[in-house]
Formats: structure tokens, C-alpha cells, sequence
């Protein structure tokens, strides 16, 4: 195996993951981006990125860098990148289709001696189980002998621009010892925080995984707490501020676990467990709990407005946030969207306002449209769903504006203001 600095690299899959990977290859090395969405290439082509996570200048910067969406471009490179997701389907089962249509769409361009390395998330097995026979059957090499696999799971923090690609460290692996070094070299050559080169591809898929079940844990527990503090009458942010006084306490708080990995990625590990024969408990709980959360925040704000004479068939909530997590136009998996349809059932009029996502994605992908909340376009309650900086600056008065009645509820999802500041502007305030 010849070592990977002068082999052109084809990163396949320009979403929030695969964009900054070839930028950073792509001002080093020859790189192909490479997308089947071909408006996507074109808008790249243009110097435009609409996920936000590569800028003008950054995609100018990356000066050996093209894109493509034809097929036989992929045959001129040598190692290949698969960052493509890797969703669930209605019932939670992993959907590997994606994975399969771009292992395929590779083993088109495969050849002795090239490289395919993955970095979606996936459970434990899958790269060797699923991918490499997609490869085998559709380019008629053999794994191991005539192509090799890799695996370095991805760490995008979408909307970070602190924690960005090469200051986070990447973990590689290789499906041989000699292909593993390589592959670890190759990340190197990029990422400034370091890397660690797993045992094997199983080592580095299972890593991932655990990385965001542990986070989805943690965060159902304070949830849980979060239902239970509700009840005894009690502040959780009051009682999380006064647990975190002790050095070890973990500073987790509650919310709507969404988007593509903390609420996607479990299901991956507890459907390989249940495959292998074991009936996960803890990790399946968690889920459950977070989940429901959407449900949750939808029913005690419809609980608080009837509290206080809201006629909520006649009612309009105004819900202020769409995409699944702060300051990042990614709307993949929100429950933000869970909320709404919830808050639909009990009768509800939804005014949803977003200044981050796209109005066109948001309808395409959920069926409802954005809306306007203002003092001359007024709801009867509110919620706060996600905490970008354009909600965080508003006063409890701008925000007593945008409603008209005269006992209005404000569910503050994220604890974003003072919840004395809004009971003084006449709001019944919850928060999780």
C-alpha cells in the first residue's frame, strides 16, 4: 500500500459534514466534491454555502478544491470519503439507504488499490457488513486484497464555529494494519487537535456511537428530573444551579434532544444489541424520555393557557424556533416540529417564526409554513423553542408585545430570560 499524500481524494456527500472535510483537504490537495444534488453544485460552484459552515473566502481559500455531480469525475480519484447520513426511518430502525446508494455510486470508481473511507455514524459492523459487499458486488474487486476500507467517524458540531473540524480530535481505523496508518496519516495531514488511531473499523464505529448514547442519557435525566421538579413545585435550573456548585456534578440541562446524531445514533447501537441478541434497557429509557419531551412542553403550555381562561380552541400559540439546536440553519430531525403537531391536536391556531431556517426546506420537509409575530400581528401565548441570539436579546416587554391576551403563557424551553422579569410583564412562565 503507497502511502495517500499525492492521491487525489473524492469526498462524497457535501452536507454539514463532507463540505468542511474537503475544504480542509482542499487546500493542500487535489479533492473532488462530489454531490448528486446538482443545485447543491452549482450553489457551491458560486461560492455559496447554505448550510453556513464554510464561508465565501474559506471555499476560495480551498484552491484545490472542484466540484462535480457527473459520475465519471470520481474515476480520476484514488481514495474516497462517504459523508452521507445516516437517518432513522418512522419506526426508529436505522435506514442505511443512503450509505448503500453512495457505496454503490463509489464501487462505480473503484480500483486496485484504492482506499474507501467512512464517516458516518453507523453501528458497530456496518462499514464491513453492509458497505464493503456493495463495493465488492458493483466493482468486482476484493475487499482486502484489490480495495481497502477505512472508517473516522465524524465530530461536526453544526453551528460551532469555536469547536471547528481540525481543532476537534479524529479518531481513524483501517481495515488493515498498513491501510489504518495510512488513513491516520491522511487525517493528519489536516487535523490540528491530533488523532487516535482505533484497534479496528468495529473499535471506531462503536466509539462514535457511545459518544452521542452517553450524551442522550444524560440529557434524559435531567428531563426526567426536569417532569418531576415540575411537579414538586420546584425551579430545575434553581436546583441544576445549586447541584453544579460541587466540582463533579455534570452540567447538563433539560431540552428537545433533535437533529441528526444525539436523537438519531442510539437506535443504531440498541438495533445492532437486539440483532446480537441483547434487549438494551438504559439506552432504549433514555430515548423514550427524550422523545416524549416535545409532547411534554406542548401539553403544560396547553395546561397553563386553559389555567388561565385561554380559550385554546380559539387560541393562536406563537412558536419562536424551528431548526433542532441555536444559531444553525439545520432543520433535520427538530422536535421542534414534534411541539407543533402536538400543540395542532388540542385545537391550536401555530404561528411558527425562524430567522435562521429556510422557509422552503421548513414546508418541504414538515408541511407548515413560517410565519410573522409582532405587536401588530399578536398570539395568545408563546413558546421559545430554540435559543438563537435573536430570541436571547428580547425583553420580557418585547415579548408581552407579541401577545393579546390578558393571561398569557410563555414556555421557555431553553431558559433563555428571567422568569421574574416575565411574571412581573403578567406571563404564567414554564420552563423545563
Amino acid at each position: 500500500m503507497s502511502t495517500a499524500e499525492n492521491q487525489k481524494i473524492a469526498v462524497v456527500g457535501l452536507g454539514y459534514v463532507g463540505l468542511p472535510l474537503a475544504v480542509e483537504f482542499g487546500k493542500k490537495r487535489a479533492v473532488l466534491g462530489f454531490d448528486i444534488n446538482a443545485k447543491r453544485i452549482a450553489e457551491l460552484k458560486a461560492g455559496n454555502d447554505k448550510t453556513l459552515e464554510t464561508t465565501s473566502e474559506q471555499l476560495r481559500e480551498a484552491k484545490y478544491l472542484s466540484f462535480s455531480d457527473k459520475l465519471e469525475d470520481l474515476k480520476t480519484c484514488t481514495i474516497f470519503i462517504v459523508t452521507v447520513p445516516t437517518p432513522v426511518d418512522h419506526v426508529n430502525r436505522p435506514d442505511l439507504t443512503p450509505l448503500q446508494k453512495a457505496s454503490h455510486t463509489v464501487g462505480t470508481a473503484l480500483k486496485p488499490g484504492d482506499i474507501v473511507i467512512y464517516e458516518s455514524t453507523v453501528y458497530p459492523g456496518a462499514t464491513e457488513e453492509v458497505c464493503v459487499p456493495v463495493l465488492e458486488k458493483v466493482s468486482g474487486l476484493t475487499f482486502n486484497k484489490d480495495f481497502f476500507a477505512g472508517y473516522s467517524p465524524e465530530r461536526i458540531n453544526p453551528g460551532d464555529k469555536v469547536n471547528t473540524l481540525t481543532k476537534i480530535k479524529k479518531i481513524t481505523s483501517g481495515s488493515t494494519p498498513e491501510v489504518a496508518s495510512t488513513v491516520d496519516t491522511l487525517y493528519s495531514s489536516i487535523i490540528t487537535a491530533g488523532t487516535h488511531k482505533a484497534s479496528s473499523i468495529k473499535v471506531a464505529e462503536a466509539a462514535k456511537v457511545i459518544e452521542n448514547t452517553q450524551r442522550d442519557l444524560n440529557i434524559a435525566l435531567v428531563n426526567e428530573l426536569s417532569v418531576i421538579f415540575d411537579r414538586i413545585g420546584i425551579d430545575t435550573l434553581d436546583v441544576l444551579e445549586a447541584a453544579g456548585s460541587k466540582w463533579n456534578f455534570l452540567p447538563f440541562r433539560p431540552g428537545m434532544v433533535g437533529g441528526h446524531c444525539i436523537g438519531v445514533d442510539p437506535y443504531y447501537l440498541t438495533h445492532k444489541a437486539e440483532e446480537v441478541g441483547y434487549n438494551p434497557q438504559v439506552i432504549l429509557a433514555g430515548r423514550r424520555i427524550n422523545d416524549n419531551m416535545a409532547r411534554y412542553v406542548a401539553r403544560a403550555t396547553i395546561k397553563r393557557m386553559v389555567k388561565n381562561g385561554i380559550n385554546v380552541a380559539q387560541a393562536t400559540v406563537g412558536v419562536l424556533g424551528v431548526t433542532f439546536k441555536e444559531n444553525c440553519p439545520d432543520i433535520r430531525n427538530s422536535k421542534v416540529a414534534d411541539l407543533i403537531k402536538e400543540l395542532k391536536t388540542w385545537g391550536v391556531q401555530v404561528v411558527a417564526i425562524d430567522p435562521w431556517a429556510s422557509a422552503d426546506e421548513v414546508q418541504h420537509e414538515y408541511g407548515f409554513s413560517l410565519g410573522e409575530i409582532t405587536p401588530s400581528a399578536p398570539v395568545d401565548s408563546l413558546v421559545v423553542a430554540v435559543g438563537h441570539n435573536e430570541f436571547r436579546t428580547l425583553s420580557a416587554q418585547t415579548l408581552r408585545s407579541y401577545v393579546r391576551t390578558e393571561r398569557p403563557v410563555i414556555a421557555d424551553v431553553k431558559s433563555l430570560y428571567k422568569r421574574e422579569e416575565l411574571a412581573a410583564q403578567g406571563f404564567t412562565v414554564f420552563r423545563l
